[in-house]
Parts: structure tokens; C-alpha cells; sequence
């Protein structure tokens, strides 16, 4: 929840021009709600496309103050954030929610990034396996294959958004890994290989090559540091082939989190 429609113009008049010359990742931004036409607009024929941090999966009705896909979709979006960490938390969505809101933005042609990741509590508690594999299962584990081709997965350590504390490169690969495991168990090998899982939690220009250097990183999702053009145009501009790097809280932040809109 940052930035006015004013502020995102003038975010995009210098994020643009740093980012004019990158082909190496897709710069994906979920901006606010209140802010995606201006974000859109600002955006036209350049590389960085745009998303929104949550939607309602029904298509329309009386739900006063929610987005349905259709609506997002026709703003000119192409991506949605879904199972934020502040989603779970302070508006108590579940898995089950996680999984309607995935199938209504498949259904209406966005990319859902679907993010998933444990407390403090319970990485001390050894659960992190044990919690990440039920978010998959109860989020997404009923997708036919097609669906879960069409998606993309954000690994989020509660315990180090906004904190300052950051999972080492190797715990993000283990956490990535044990997802990439769950994905092979119920969609396949192949569809587990493709798949891209980026890592949101504290992600700054300084550590973004280290975390990226890891094999089972695919991109990263990045919040606060998004917020600055120049401090989320040096974390884009980090060279490595396929990444994806996404952002969310308008942060702007292309890969986002604060860590979504995602994306890498």
C-alpha cells in the first residue's frame, strides 16, 4: 500500500529508462489497485508488464470493494499476486481461498503468482517442509496440469519480510527444492522442471546475485527495496538468463513482496 497515482508516474518516468535495455528477466510490477491504469498507461510499448495484488474470484456481483479477474484483466494486467503473506495474515485467507482465486485467474487468462512460505515459529519448530507442502497441496494441488502449467510460485519466508533478516541462498534452495519436490510428486517431472518459483524475504541489490546464483532460484520477488527506481532497476539489472523478478506492494517493485507483484 504505497504510492499515489501521481508518485507511480513519476516512478515509471526514471524506472523506464533504467530498464529500457534489459532482456535478460521479465520485469513484472502489482502496483495498488488505485494505481494500475496509471501504472499501465505508463508502461505501454515498454518491457515491464503489470499485475495486481489480489482479485475476487467470482466474475461480477455485490462484493464492494474486490476486482474480479475480467476487470483486472481488461485494465491491461497479465498477472495477479495470490496468497500474499499479508493476504494470509490480516484478511485470514486459506488454502482453500488460494485455490478459487487461482482457478477464476487462469479462467480469465492472468498468470497467477501463488506465494507460499512459513512463520518464524514454525521454521524454529522444524515445519517448514511440513507447512509448505500443505500450502502447495491445498492451494494448488487440485489443478488439472494445463492449470498448473499457467503459474508461476513465490516462496516467502514470513519471518524475513521486512525484517531485515533474509534466508540464506541456501535455505531459499532448500525451500525451493522441497516445493519443486511437491510439484514432481503431483504434476510430473517435466511439469516440476518448468516450473519457476522465485524467492521474496528482505531482497536488496546487494544480495539479489547471491540468491540468484542458486540453481533452484528462478527469480525473485522483491518488496521494499522496489519502492526506489534506482535501488529496483539495480536488482533487475543482475544478469543471470530466464530470471523473473517481480514486485508487489508498488512495490512497484518489480518483483515484488514486500514482497508480489511478482515478479522476478
Amino acid at each position: 500500500m504505497y504510492k499515489t497515482p501521481a508518485e507511480t508516474q513519476q516512478f515509471f518516468e526514471k524506472f523506464n529508462t533504467l530498464v529500457a535495455s534489459v532482456h535478460h528477466c521479465e520485469i513484472l510490477i502489482f502496483p495498488p489497485a488505485l494505481d494500475l491504469t496509471t501504472a499501465v498507461a505508463a508502461t505501454i510499448d515498454t518491457n515491464v508488464a503489470m499485475g495486481a495484488q489480489n482479485l475476487h474470484p467470482g466474475k461480477e456481483g455485490a462484493f464492494t470493494g474486490e476486482m474480479s479477474g475480467y476487470m483486472i484483466k481488461s485494465a491491461g494486467c497479465s498477472h495477479v499476486l495470490i496468497g500474499h503473506s499479508e493476504r494470509r495474515r490480516y484478511f485470514h485467507e486459506t488454502d482453500a481461498n488460494v485455490f478459487e482465486k487461482t482457478v477464476a485467474a487462469l479462467e480469465t487468462g492472468l498468470t497467477p503468482v501463488v506465494c507460499v512460505g512459513e512463520v518464524l515459529e514454525e521454521r524454529d519448530g522444524g515445519k517448514t517442509e511440513e507447512v509448505l507442502v500443505r500450502q502447495f497441496r491445498g492451494g494448488l494441488g487440485d489443478l488439472t496440469a494445463d492449470q498448473f502449467a499457467g503459474l508461476v510460485v513465490a516462496y516467502e519466508p514470513i519471518w524475513a519480510i521486512g525484517t531485515g533478516k533474509t534466508a540464506t541462498p541456501k535455505i531459499a534452495a532448500d525451500a525451493h527444492a522441497t516445493i519443486r519436490k511437491e510439484a514432481a510428486r503431483l504434476f510430473g517431472e517435466s511439469a516440476a522442471k518448468s516450473l519457476r518459483i522465485l524467492y521474496g524475504g528482505s531482497v536488496k541489490p546487494d544480495n539479489a546475485g547471491t540468491l540468484m546464483a542458486q540453481e533452484e532460484i528462478n527469480g525473485v520477488l522483491v518488496g521494499g527495496a522496489s519502492l526506489d527506481p534506482m535501488s529496483f532497476a539495480k536488482i533487475v539489472n543482475y544478469r543471470d538468463s530466464e530470471c523473473l523478478l517481480a514486485t508487489h506492494p508498488h512495490q512497484l517493485t518489480v518483483v515484488v513482496d514486500d514482497l508480489p507483484a511478482l515478479i522476478a
